[in-house]
């Protein structure tokens, strides 16, 4: 599927707030809702648009540190990488994991409480982790900016 520029502006709509009705955005594009909503289902479809979800404030909600982590592991087997990500993705704290270049070969997100929520899990989850290798923590203190839309613009629709 070629994405046109009607395509584009229903996902940039739904990157701004993805619980924007249909016929608001079929408003903004001087179209019926009709093929707007056709539209948004074939983008789901396509895989276009994985899920909708809501942006919560961490603070508000009690989840005051965010940390990163960079990790190697002793391993390069598709094994090791297998259970490593299988292990990870059990771990509710986590809400990133990426497979990265360089001195590290994954970068985690994680979101806690505080401190030592952080402590806890590093003694309690991460560290049980038998093939870890080297582990380097990095705790946000400040964030700037914080989104999870992208920029389409090179799609030149």
């Amino acid at each position: 599927m070629k994405l046109d520029k009607t395509d584009v502006a229903i996902l940039e709509m739904l990157q701004s707030n993805s619980n924007r009705t249909v016929k608001s955005m079929a408003a903004e594009l001087k179209l019926s809702t009709t093929p707007v909503f056709e539209r948004i289902k074939k983008l789901e479809k396509e895989g276009y648009i994985k899920k909708y979800t809501a942006v919560l404030d961490h603070k508000k909600i009690g989840l005051k540190q965010t940390v990163f982590i960079a990790l190697s592991l002793q391993g390069h087997t598709r094994s090791y990488l297998e259970k490593f990500v299988n292990e990870i993705n059990n771990f509710p704290e986590v809400v990133e994991c990426h497979r990265v270049s360089g001195n590290f070969d994954y970068l985690l997100k994680l979101v806690v409480e505080d401190i030592e929520a952080y402590e806890k899990f590093i003694i309690t989850k991460l560290t049980l982790i038998p093939y870890l290798g080297n582990v380097q923590s990095h705790i946000t203190l400040s964030t700037s900016k914080q989104t999870n839309a992208v920029d389409l613009s090179f799609l030149g629709a």
